[in-house]
């Protein structure tokens, strides 16, 4: 009897549905991210044209007092009355997520403490004492010095992660790649804290430094298993690279969104840190998956990398 020949299973994946699916459509998932960043870019060039910069900066960066006053007070009273006496008056408050009750709010203005604290007062019908309100004050000068400290510091830190990229890399596009991926992410997020009308505070400043760190990591992960590793094809290797970082990126959320939504007993400059890193990673797991991994697999296929 003639013997049949053993059937071949190593290329057994080269044909699978998902990656069929993947081989045709890489391309095209290229499409929302860029439509995404292109949006954002432009509505940030919008809002610098109208505000003089790429967002709000509250008292602790731009000079003034803020005075945070316990207790459940109607914030629209308050700052409608507020308003007949300063035009820069912005109030918000701190609630408790469970019940939705007003813990405290939150004046700011380019005011000094002796002109804001008695017309508070006189709103109020009662005297502000430390057992029932803060009250901080920045000169505008030291403030605008600080907030230039912080963006230099920014600027230097991702041209340090560029050049580390680069160094680890040492190809052109992979590493350009991973830098726009962390651009965008930044970019992203500073749109939506301007859309949520959210003023940037010196620790938002420092959220959106420690978010470089945050958004190369993944992207890190994943150009290292498509370039420097060899097992299986390249779409099983970013598939891997996949489920390792979205689980780094899910843990991450799971850590800094309760903290935000539920710890409301923290400083607001604190809440404000979790939730510029939760609408940074959110944007990093599009600018990761979707740009980085589409031009990864790109360059791959150009390079004849199987």
């Amino acid at each position: 009897m003639e013997e049949t020949a053993p059937v071949q299973t190593a290329g057994k994946d080269e044909h699978h549905p998902k990656r069929d699916w993947y081989d045709r459509y890489y391309k095209l998932l290229l499409v929302l991210p860029v439509v995404l960043f292109i949006g954002c870019l432009v509505y940030l060039g919008v809002f610098y044209s109208q505000q003089g910069d790429f967002f709000i900066k509250d008292s602790s960066l731009a000079g003034g007092t803020s005075i945070t006053i316990n207790g459940d007070i109607d914030p629209t009273d308050l700052e409608s009355a507020l308003k007949q006496s300063f035009d820069d008056i912005y109030v918000r408050t701190i609630s408790d997520v469970r019940s939705g009750d007003i813990l405290a709010v939150i004046v700011e203005s380019s005011a000094t403490p002796e002109q804001l604290k008695p017309a508070i007062e006189e709103t109020l019908g009662y005297e502000l004492s430390p057992s029932n309100s803060t009250i901080e004050f920045s000169g505008s000068t030291l403030s605008q010095n600080f907030y230039r400290q912080l963006i230099i510091a920014i600027i230097v830190s991702f041209i340090l992660m560029s050049i580390v990229i680069f160094f680890l890399f040492r190809t052109f596009v992979p590493s350009i790649a991973v830098i726009f991926a962390a651009f965008a992410d930044i970019v992203m997020a500073v749109a939506v804290v301007n859309l949520l009308g959210i003023r940037i505070s010196a620790a938002g400043i420092a959220a959106f430094l420690m978010l470089i760190g945050y958004s190369v990591d993944t992207d890190i992960l994943l150009t290292t298993r498509v370039l420097k590793k060899h097992e299986g094809s390249v779409n099983t290797r970013i598939y891997g690279a996949f489920k390792t970082g979205m689980f780094m990126t899910l843990t991450g959320l799971a850590a800094v969104l309760p903290a935000f939504l539920l710890v409301t007993s923290l400083p607001d400059s604190f809440r404000q840190i979790f939730l510029i890193l939760a609408i940074g990673l959110c944007g990093d797991m599009i600018n990761t998956w979707l740009t980085n991994a589409s031009i990864l697999k790109w360059y791959a296929v150009k390079r004849g990398m199987h």
